[in-house]
């Protein structure tokens, strides 16, 4: 596309016109008769329109790409107490080095008063800018304005359909994203993509299109766009504007009643609401200045994720990663999904060996148990040795490790809070990351407190312990936020520090859980291996603990012995719908009995990890286990299906490898 210059008249080419930069000394000028404040933010050109009689909470429109380009609307809402912000971020095309500009912007603007949620106005190629920080950052969005957007590169600039697009914007667009050809087709984050999150916080969208586009042809941008969002859930309207001029092939074209589009951007940004800040729920302890120069000079970093459900599932850890690949470009990251259904800081304990610290040296983990840990009905004292097992084990095998603890909430937590209360396992796992100073977390404190402020409600919003949509935007905005601040407060000349790893809560805390062999028993009589074990009577199970050798015994009677040292012995088992009971003596002892069935063994396989001793010698050992006649009056049967033995063994070192 040719680059034109016409001054002082309306239709000016949208996309060439850059932005006015101030001549040297000039500081503010006069802006449709409001006066405009220049300023460099982070090296960059950028100014802020302040109206004569600012409204409470200082709402704000902010202006993408071409901020000169048909202002009666910003005018309107100028003369009724907006601020109108732009920052230069021109040529970048919405890009993720981009997002980095912006999110500091918006930080920056919130910092010094500014409403934190923002109109965004994004007009042809600002679309890209609009729509891409949205769905990074939506519940920091009051509404989104557009006039003629790109809502796919692939139309414009890469004329890969009915646009002819623009060969030099494409090439640039490709260098700027670091881009392959196919790599920018097969690209899948266009504005037209992945519109759940913003949809789910049910942000209003207005368009304003020309019928007859033929740069940014509405077919594959606005009419796409708007029928994603729509079919999931999203608020959109569309104003065609047919009077008047339609130039640049339909691309420009004059606004019509633009009063209603200034109306449209009142209605949804004022009066603006108070949002609670998620600072208050954080708690920074020893920082995450180690993973920063990890990430930042070295250039490599490997991530862990340990938790339940809400740690597998995509949502919030997808959002988590995507930042850190994006504050980080440079960095060749590994990110390590070490949640599983059902699992608490127990299993978690005993599995960190083999599926987190086996992956090699890890820099920043995420860990989160305070669900599945009242959820699985573990103890005060079980919740200790846990969460400490796996905060000192994870510190012992890298001293630079940093740590972040979460405590996500579930409607009991809710319950204990409104009635000014701490849940227990909150208490439980803050003493130990007062003790290790871990950092931490506290979404379930900050979900009650919203919800108790109305910014929205458990049962339309939030809906499950397992969240939805809008519940992992919560989550994320509130761990991106203390990522954000504890990074930004590293200071240059800062060097990598080793945590302190002072004595233990707990002697009999489960820092060196690990797994054993299900090979390494004996089998007495009627015990038997399943190589590849799976459930073969409808009743579903984890995929994790599907697949992988079983220590089955379905009949009662059956005996086996197992050697192993350490103070602890237990076993991860997977108990359905014919579990029964157990019998086991340790050191010859009498026989104790434990229930294998669960109150949700009816109907799943489900992963369970039971400790049978945990207060034993550091030595070695010998358990007895022999299936009971006895069972639950549920229980279809008296079966034991045992996948690893749980082993606490100080003395045998640390199960981490070696390789970066």
């Amino acid at each position: 596309m040719k680059r034109i210059c016409i001054a002082f008249i309306l239709l000016l080419p949208l996309f060439s016109m850059a932005a006015k930069t101030p001549n040297p000394g000039v500081k503010k000028d006069m802006w449709h008769g409001f006066e405009r404040t220049y300023f460099t933010f982070n090296g960059r050109s950028a100014w802020v329109v302040k109206p004569n009689n600012s409204l409470e909470g200082k709402p704000w429109v902010w202006r993408a790409h071409f901020p000169e380009w048909h202002t009666d609307v910003d005018s309107i809402l100028l003369s009724r107490g907006f601020h109108i912000a732009y920052v230069n971020t021109n040529d970048m095309y919405g890009s993720p080095r981009a997002m980095q500009v912006w999110d500091a912007f918006h930080a920056f603007m919130v910092k010094d008063g500014f409403a934190e949620k923002v109109v965004l106005e994004g007009v042809s190629r600002g679309g890209l800018y609009v729509y891409n920080w949205a769905k990074r950052n939506p519940l920091k969005v009051a509404c989104i304005y557009a006039e003629a957007p790109v809502c796919d590169f692939k139309s414009w600039p890469g004329g890969k359909a009915s646009s002819k697009g623009s060969p030099e914007d494409w090439n640039s667009l490709l260098k700027e994203y670091g881009f392959t050809e196919a790599e920018a087709i097969n690209y899948k984050d266009n504005p037209i993509d992945q519109l759940d999150g913003l949809a789910a916080c049910r942000v209003p969208v207005l368009h304003s299109i020309g019928l007859n586009d033929k740069i940014v042809p509405n077919s594959e941008n606005t009419f796409t766009l708007v029928n994603n969002y729509i079919r999931l859930g999203g608020m959109a309207t569309v104003m065609p504007m047919t009077r008047g001029p339609q130039r640049l092939e339909g691309h420009h074209f004059t606004i019509e009643q633009p009063s209603t589009i200034a109306d449209f951007m009142m209605g949804n940004a004022f009066p603006v609401k108070k949002i609670i800040d998620p600072a208050n729920f954080h708690t920074t302890r020893s920082g995450l200045q180690n993973s920063y120069l990890q990430f930042s000079r070295e250039k490599k970093g490997r991530v862990a994720f340990v938790g339940g459900s809400i740690t597998e599932n995509p949502g919030w850890r997808n959002k988590v990663t995507r930042y850190l690949q994006e504050r980080f470009p440079e960095t060749e990251f590994e990110f390590i999904n070490a949640g599983i259904s059902s699992t608490g800081s127990t299993p978690g304990a005993f599995r960190f060996a083999s599926e987190v610290l086996s992956k090699g040296r890890i820099d920043l983990l995420f860990e989160e148990a305070a669900v599945n840990d009242r959820t699985n009905g573990f103890d005060n004292t079980a919740q200790v040795r846990g969460m400490e097992g796996i905060v000192r084990h994870a510190r012992t095998s890298n001293p630079l490790m940093d740590i972040v603890i979460m405590h996500c909430v579930d409607p009991e937590k809710i319950a204990d809070y409104g009635a000014g209360k701490i849940p227990n396992e909150i208490i439980n796992h803050e003493l130990v990351a007062t003790h290790y100073q871990t950092n931490t977390i506290n979404l379930s404190k900050e979900v009650t407190a919203r919800i108790a402020a109305n910014e929205f409600t458990w049962k339309e919003d939030f809906k499950d312990l397992h969240p939805s949509l809008f519940g992992h935007e919560v989550y994320a905005r509130s761990i991106i936020g203390f990522l954000s601040k504890a990074y930004e407060n590293v200071a240059d000349d800062a060097r990598p520090n080793s945590h302190l790893l002072p004595k233990q809560i707990d002697p009999f805390s489960y820092t060196a859980g690990q797994y054993v062999d299900v090979k390494q028993a004996r089998n007495i009589s009627n015990w038997s291996i399943d190589e590849r074990w799976v459930p073969k009577d409808g009743a579903g199970g984890r995929k994790q603990y599907m697949n992988i050798p079983a220590l089955v015994a379905t009949e009662a009677g059956a005996m086996m012995e197992l050697d192993f040292t350490g103070k602890a012995i237990g076993i991860c088992i997977v108990s359905g719908p014919d579990a029964g009971m157990i019998e086991y003596s340790i050191d010859g002892k009498p026989f104790k009995k434990k229930n294998l069935f669960t109150k949700w063994s009816g109907f799943i396989h489900l992963p369970w990890y039971i400790m049978l001793e945990d207060e034993l010698k550091d030595k070695k050992h010998s358990i007895v286990i022999r299936t009971s006649a006895d069972k639950n009056e549920k229980s279809k049967g008296n079966a034991c299906r045992i996948l690893h033995f749980l082993v606490n063994e100080p003395g045998s070192g640390i199960a981490a490898a070696k390789k970066r």
